[in-house]
């Protein structure tokens, strides 16, 4: 099942890539040369391999006869975010870590931490070597407290619970 799904799902792209690219070259379908066209039908009738499909493709790109442009996927500005302390998050053998772990988002957020525990933690800004430095330090967060931060430049920042500094997070600024 897997094998026809990929073979319906490859000519679908390929019929997409080719559509977009038509579109912004201004190139209309009767440009495509047939042997494209004929790669396409064959691979998906089985009669050639996915490698032979996949180095044809590559040719055309490769060659610019097809030109793929990446849409561009900045973060949105301005956003709200939040990471959530999960119940179970003080517990060193359970699997309550912050959600999510690794937050991403652009520079100017505002991340807001959820304690969503049944006791208190902290959120403790620290440096590459796990110093606690005076970025951001919450107060003790009781169950359903907030802590709020407004991260205005780029980097990597970790943090952890100094009740409990087996939970470490981050938070990656682009």
């Amino acid at each position: 099942m897997k094998h026809i799904s990929m073979k319906i799902w490859i000519p679908a792209i390929l019929f997409s890539i080719l559509l977009v690219s038509s579109s912004t070259n201004f190139v209309s379908a009767e440009s495509i040369p047939e042997w494209v066209k004929n790669n396409a039908l064959w691979y998906g009738q089985g009669n050639i391999s996915e490698t032979e499909f996949l180095n044809a493709i590559k040719f055309l790109i490769e060659n610019d006869v097809l030109i793929i442009e990446i849409a561009d996927t900045e973060l949105p500005k301005n956003i709200d975010a939040s990471v959530t302390i999960p119940n179970g998050n003080y517990d060193i053998s359970g699997s309550g870590f912050y959600a999510p772990l690794n937050l991403e988002i652009p520079a100017g957020t505002t991340v807001t931490w959820v304690n969503d525990d049944s006791v208190p933690h902290t959120i403790q800004s620290q440096d590459e070597f796990g110093n606690v430095i005076a970025l951001f330090n919450s107060p003790p967060l009781n169950t359903g407290d907030r802590f709020e931060f407004t991260f205005d430049e780029a980097g990597v920042y970790n943090y952890f619970c100094s009740f409990h500094p087996w939970r470490v997070g981050l938070v990656t600024v682009r």
